[in-house]
């Protein structure tokens, strides 16, 4: 797991970060293969950040339904979670208001430096969900869009969001289009072991802490609204 440091604007994209760096001598198996999958992650990303947006042009409405969908009040605090280029972040702001908080996180400096757009609507950081610079309870909601398959450790990320997030606090995990069309425009199909589908992802909110209130899996959206239990 990348060491906790000041991580409040985004490093040089020149810098690779801790996640890409050699682990060090000694280091457990656990934790040298979550870096390795973060590099990865920065590599994939990082690739395609600048083009990201025009790639999906017509996803806005999508978001601003979903960000509906969580019933922000205005003066609350709300994390983006993987936030990428942005693309939620004048959504969220305009639902908390001037008095609210709005921060987003990723784990790719390229996706945050694209994300600089929003950034007067936003605090943004640098740094790994499963492993987040900010205090307990620090939340009202977490939004979350295309998260969880790209964790490289669903459960320990999640428990980390259940930290930062206070109880009854809630999360979305929301993708524009449903398990089935994003698989289809993969040329794939659906697994039985998707940690997406209802059935694997129940269980597995719940033991980080957090409630299945709602699931929508459909061609124009995936959205599973969940509570904060403790």
């Amino acid at each position: 797991m990348p060491e906790r440091t000041d991580r409040s604007t985004p490093t040089d994209a020149a810098d690779p970060g801790p996640a890409a760096r050699p682990a060090p001598a000694g280091q457990d198996p656990a934790t040298a293969a979550h870096r390795a999958e973060l590099a990865r992650t920065r590599e994939f990303f990082g690739a395609r950040a600048a083009g990201w947006d025009a790639k999906f042009p017509d996803d806005g409405p999508r978001y601003a339904a979903a960000v509906a969908e969580l019933g922000l009040r205005p003066g609350q605090r709300v994390l983006d979670a993987g936030c990428g280029t942005g693309r939620a972040l004048p959504a969220l702001r305009a639902a908390v208001g001037p008095d609210g908080a709005v921060t987003g996180v990723d784990v790719t400096p390229e996706m945050l430096a694209e994300a600089e757009a929003h950034r007067a609507q936003a605090t943004l950081l640098l740094a790994d969900c499963a492993d987040l610079p900010l205090p307990d309870a620090a939340f009202d909601a977490v939004f979350a869009a295309g998260l969880v398959s790209h964790l490289p450790a669903p459960a320990l990320a999640l428990r980390e969001l259940a930290r930062v997030t206070r109880p009854g606090g809630l999360l979305a995990l929301f993708h524009p289009v449903g398990r089935a069309a994003l698989a289809a425009r993969h040329g794939r199909q659906i697994t039985p072991d998707d940690l997406r589908a209802e059935p694997n992802l129940r269980p597995l909110l719940a033991a980080a802490g957090w409630e299945l209130a709602s699931y929508a899996d459909e061609d124009e959206r995936y959205l599973a609204l969940s509570r904060r239990t403790g």
